[in-house]
């Protein structure tokens, strides 16, 4: 396979208390930094209720962060299809990817909190088919090659098609994936790519060593192929230069998110109430199966070396952005992931070190050039003199290629 990408993925989950305007702000400046430090994705997803997951519009905020970042990716994730109807959501990706002049990557899913379903008076048995539905027409009215008529109980198009198409030549097609197959079989059924939001979990990470395995076998079924560099997993973390420093940083921090969101709030079963920041570190991070890392880049990097051959192979690791840690500390993690993690994860610095281990077996072979030197100014009675001179001098520093004066070759 060919370099593993990186990006972020961005729900949020951001604690009650901060001023939602500043929030956001502070959001659309992550996506700058990631693009700064050379990630290649950003994504955000579409919630509506629980107080810490506030972006409604993916769309509108990945346009927001466009015109603050260059190169990165940006990736709803995801659009809730059973929420819109099917036209409005292939008319609004088409104009974010004008508008990120080709950035733009279309993430979709069923809807994840039972709470937004509610109040949209959706019945929550419905929203997977839903989801089939209305990815069957997006993909038809994105790719422009017929007009689209189709009736449901939930939406009606007649002679539909889009009067402006994606600038990229191929919109790329996310689908999520949780731990039950349906994703994974979805994304077989229409040859998308996949994103592993379950795999922040124990049991999502554990779930992935037979995942795809339901992608190839629905794309078999569908006639469609799927490849793994369309595959993204997802992980958390937060890194530091030391584990002791990682564990103080995102502490406090970890423990409110479980405590209020993640128990007190989604009621995840499963979960537990942590009774203090060190063991919501050691039963998050240092767990058999941990799916987050607290700790340095080297223990990202062996994380992340075990979760390939787990999986089998995928396309791009996903950092599940959080606020464990206080804002510098956070964005100081993902600087300390660009500059060790990626480079070392996919082999940028293999040659240097093949360098530097070339000169050093060899040598006597850059010994001959010192040698030569000396000849030289052995032959040259004014040169020796001061040379000799140069040598007892506690000032001199001599260079690593300065001839051995004491040699009696």
């Amino acid at each position: 396979m060919s370099r593993m990408r990186f990006g972020a993925f961005l729900a949020p989950h951001h604690p009650i208390g901060e001023h939602p305007t500043l929030q956001f702000r502070s959001d659309i400046a992550l996506a700058a930094h990631l693009d700064r430090l050379g990630f290649d994705e950003f994504w955000c997803g579409e919630h509506h209720s629980t107080g810490w997951e506030v972006i409604a519009s993916p769309e509108m905020f990945l346009a927001a962060a466009g015109e603050h970042t260059k190169r990165i990716m940006l990736g709803t994730g995801v659009v809730s299809l059973p929420y819109h109807h099917p036209f409005n959501v292939a008319q609004r990706m088409v104009q974010l990817d004008h508008m990120t002049g080709g950035r733009a990557i279309f993430g979709s899913g069923p809807g994840a909190l039972p709470s937004d379903a509610y109040h949209l008076g959706i019945n929550p048995l419905t929203q997977r088919d839903r989801q089939d539905e209305a990815l069957g027409v997006i993909k038809k009215l994105l790719e422009g090659q017929e007009r689209v008529t189709h009736e449901c109980e939930w939406f009606t198009l007649k002679d539909a098609k889009l009067q402006l198409l994606p600038l990229q030549e191929k919109l790329p097609m996310v689908v999520a994936s949780t731990i039950s197959p349906s994703g994974m079989t979805l994304a077989g059924k229409y040859g998308t790519g996949v994103i592993s939001i379950g795999s922040t979990s124990t049991e999502g990470l554990a779930s992935l060593a037979t995942q795809w395995a339901f992608a190839e076998e629905s794309a078999r079924k569908h006639g469609n192929t799927v490849d793994r560099k369309d595959w993204r997993v997802l992980l958390s973390w937060h890194i530091a230069e030391t584990r002791e420093q990682a564990r103080k940083e995102a502490g406090a921090g970890l423990m409110r998110w479980n405590n209020e969101y993640v128990h007190g709030t989604l009621m995840r079963p499963g979960s537990k109430f942590f009774k203090s920041p060190d063991e919501a570190v050691d039963e998050t991070a240092f767990v058999p199966g941990a799916a987050s890392v607290i700790g340095t880049p080297d223990d990202l990097i062996e994380a992340v070396r075990k979760l390939i051959p787990l999986t089998g192979g995928f396309g791009t690791l996903i950092g599940f952005v959080h606020d464990w840690a206080n804002r510098e500390n956070t964005l100081r993690s993902w600087d300390l992931v660009a500059r060790y993690v990626i480079p070392e994860l996919n082999g940028m610095l293999d040659q240097y070190r093949e360098s530097r281990e070339y000169v050093i077996n060899h040598r006597e072979s850059f010994e001959l050039a010192g040698k030569a030197v000396l000849n030289k100014i052995m032959s040259h009675e004014g040169a020796t003199a001061a040379l000799a001179v140069t040598k007892n001098s506690r000032l001199a520093m001599p260079g690593h290629h300065a001839p051995n004066l004491d040699s009696k070759d």
